[in-house]
C-alpha cells in the first residue's frame, strides 16, 4: 500500500511539473507569436483605417520599441522584485492590452496598445526564463526543461502567420488579440497555483537614467528612419531626430561607464564573441523582420492572397525554424559556432536575393524558394548565435548577456521594419521598393555573415 502511495505521489508531481512548464511556456509563446501574428493582419488593418506606410510601420515597431528598450532592466527587476511577480504583472498587462487591442476605435490607440503589449512581453520574456530556473533546480533536468522552452520560439513563429491568416479571414483584424486571452488566462492560472516566489535580490538601487536613455534612442533612431519620407530626410524634425537619437546613445554610454549599478555593463564588449555577437544578432533580425513585414503585404496587395494563403505562403520558412534548431545544435556542439553562424547568414542573404526577382506575373515558387532557404539559415544562425554568446559570457554575467542579445535582436528587428518601410514607401512603385529593401537586407546579412566568420569565438578584442 505504501509503494502504491508513493507512486501516486510521483505520478501527481510530475504532471504538477509538466503544468508549471506548460503555463510558463504559454506566457513566452504569446510574445513570440505576436511578433509574427501581426504581419499578416496589417492589410486588413490598413484597409479598415488607412494610415500609409509608415502608420503600418509604427504598428510593428511601437512593440519592438518598447520590448527592446526594457529587456535589459526586466531580468534585474525580476531579480530585486521577484520573478513570479513580475511574470504576473507582464502577463496581467498583456492579457488587458490584448483585449483592450480587440475594441480600440483609432490606429493611434492600436499603436499605444502594441506599446503596452511590448512593456508586458519585456517582462515576461527574462522572468520566465528565472521562474524555469528556480522551478527545475536539478542541472540535467533544467537543461531538459530549457530545451522544450526553447523549442516554442519555432512553434509560435511557425503557427503565427497561418493562425493569424485562418482568424483574419474568418473573423477579422481583431481576433489576432483576443487568441491571446484565453493563453494569458491559462498560464496566469498553472504559474499563480504552481510556483513558489523566487528569493528577492538585494543590492544596488535600479539604473533608471540608463534604461530612459536606451528607449530614447531607440525611440529617436526609429522615428528618424520611418517618418523620413513624411517630413523629408533634411527638415529639421528628422535632423533633430537623428541628433536626439546620437546624443541619447553618447550618454547612455557615459553613464554605463561611470554607474554603480549599469543597466549594461560595457566591460563584457571586451570579449569580441560578445561585441561580434550583439551586432550579428541585430543583423540577422534586421533580415528577418524586413522580409516578416513587407512579403505579406505584397502577397496580399499585390499577388491578390487572402490572408489565410498569405500565412500558409510563409510556411517553407517557418517550418525550418521550427525543427531544425535541434540538428543546429548538435553541428554546434561539435565543430563550434562560427561555421553554422556564417553559413546561415549565406543562406538567408541568398533567399532573400531570390526574393528580389518576384513580381506580380512571376510564379510563388521562386519566392518559396527563397524562405526555404531563409528559413535554413536564420535557424543555422540564431542558436549557433546564442550558443557562441551565452558561452563567451562570464559565468555571473550570463543573464546581463543573455538580455543584450535578446535587446540588440529586437532593436535589429525594429530598424529592419523601418528601414524596409522607408525604402517601399519612398519608391515609384511598391515591387521596386521591396526589391530595393531586400537588396539592402542581404547586404547587411552577408556583412553578418563576414563578422561571424572573422570574429566568431575569438576571446579578446
Amino acid at each position: 500500500m505504501e509503494k502504491i502511495m508513493q507512486l501516486q505521489c510521483g505520478s501527481t508531481s510530475k504532471w504538477m511539473k509538466v503544468l508549471l512548464l506548460l503555463g510558463i511556456s504559454l506566457g513566452y509563446f504569446m510574445v513570440l507569436l505576436d511578433t509574427t501574428v501581426i504581419s499578416i493582419a496589417l492589410p486588413a488593418i490598413h484597409n479598415e483605417w488607412g494610415g500609409g506606410m509608415d502608420g503600418l510601420q509604427w504598428i510593428v515597431n511601437s512593440y519592438t520599441i518598447v520590448f527592446s528598450g526594457l529587456l535589459l532592466s526586466m531580468g534585474g527587476i525580476a531579480d530585486k522584485l521577484g520573478a513570479k511577480r513580475v511574470y504576473l504583472a507582464g502577463l496581467t498587462l498583456f492579457l488587458v492590452a490584448s483585449a483592450a487591442s480587440t475594441v480600440v476605435p483609432s490606429l493611434y490607440l492600436l499603436i499605444v496598445m502594441r506599446a503596452i503589449l511590448g512593456i508586458g512581453g519585456a517582462a515576461l520574456m527574462p522572468s520566465s526564463l528565472s521562474l524555469l530556473s528556480h522551478a527545475f533546480p536539478e542541472p540535467v533536468e533544467r537543461a531538459r526543461v530549457l530545451g522544450i522552452w526553447a523549442a516554442v520560439t519555432g512553434i509560435a513563429m511557425a503557427a503565427g502567420p497561418v493562425v493569424g491568416g485562418f482568424l483574419v479571414d474568418s473573423f477579422g483584424w481583431r481576433s489576432i488579440f483576443l487568441l491571446n486571452v484565453p493563453l494569458a488566462v491559462a498560464s496566469l492560472t498553472m504559474t499563480s497555483l504552481l510556483i513558489t516566489e523566487t528569493k528577492r535580490k538585494r543590492g544596488n538601487g535600479f539604473d533608471w537614467t540608463g534604461q530612459v536613455l536606451a528607449i530614447a534612442a531607440i525611440s529617436a533612431l526609429s522615428f528618424a528612419i520611418m517618418e523620413g519620407e513624411t517630413y523629408g530626410w533634411k527638415s529639421a524634425v528628422i535632423l533633430g531626430a537623428f541628433a536626439l537619437a546620437l546624443l541619447s546613445f553618447i550618454l547612455f554610454l557615459i553613464v554605463e561607464a561611470k554607474g554603480k549599478a549599469p543597466l549594461l555593463p560595457l566591460t563584457i564588449f571586451k570579449n569580441a564573441t560578445i561585441s561580434a555577437g550583439m551586432v550579428a544578432g541585430m543583423a540577422i533580425n534586421i533580415g528577418l523582420s524586413a522580409i516578416l513585414f513587407v512579403l505579406p503585404l505584397f502577397y496580399e496587395q499585390v499577388g491578390g492572397l487572402s490572408a489565410h494563403l498569405a500565412g500558409l505562403a510563409l510556411l517553407p520558412m517557418m517550418i525550418p525554424l521550427a525543427v531544425n534548431p535541434i540538428l543546429t545544435g548538435r553541428i554546434v556542439g561539435r565543430i563550434g559556432a562560427r561555421i553554422p553562424m556564417t553559413a546561415g547568414f549565406s543562406l538567408t542573404a541568398l533567399g532573400i536575393l531570390l526574393q528580389v526577382g518576384v513580381d506580380a506575373n512571376m510564379s510563388y515558387v521562386l519566392s518559396w524558394v527563397g524562405l526555404l532557404l531563409i528559413g535554413f539559415g536564420v535557424s543555422f544562425t540564431i542558436p549557433s548565435l546564442m550558443a557562441a554568446v551565452i558561452s563567451a559570457a562570464p559565468k555571473d554575467q550570463t543573464g546581463t548577456v543573455s538580455g543584450a542579445l535578446n535587446s540588440s535582436r529586437q532593436i535589429g528587428a525594429t530598424l529592419g521594419v523601418a528601414f524596409a518601410g522607408s525604402i517601399v514607401s519612398g519608391s515609384e512603385s511598391f515591387i521596386a521598393g521591396m526589391q530595393d529593401a531586400f537588396i539592402v537586407s542581404a547586404v547587411i546579412l552577408l556583412g553578418g555573415g563576414i563578422l561571424s566568420f572573422f570574429y566568431m569565438g575569438r576571446p579578446k578584442l
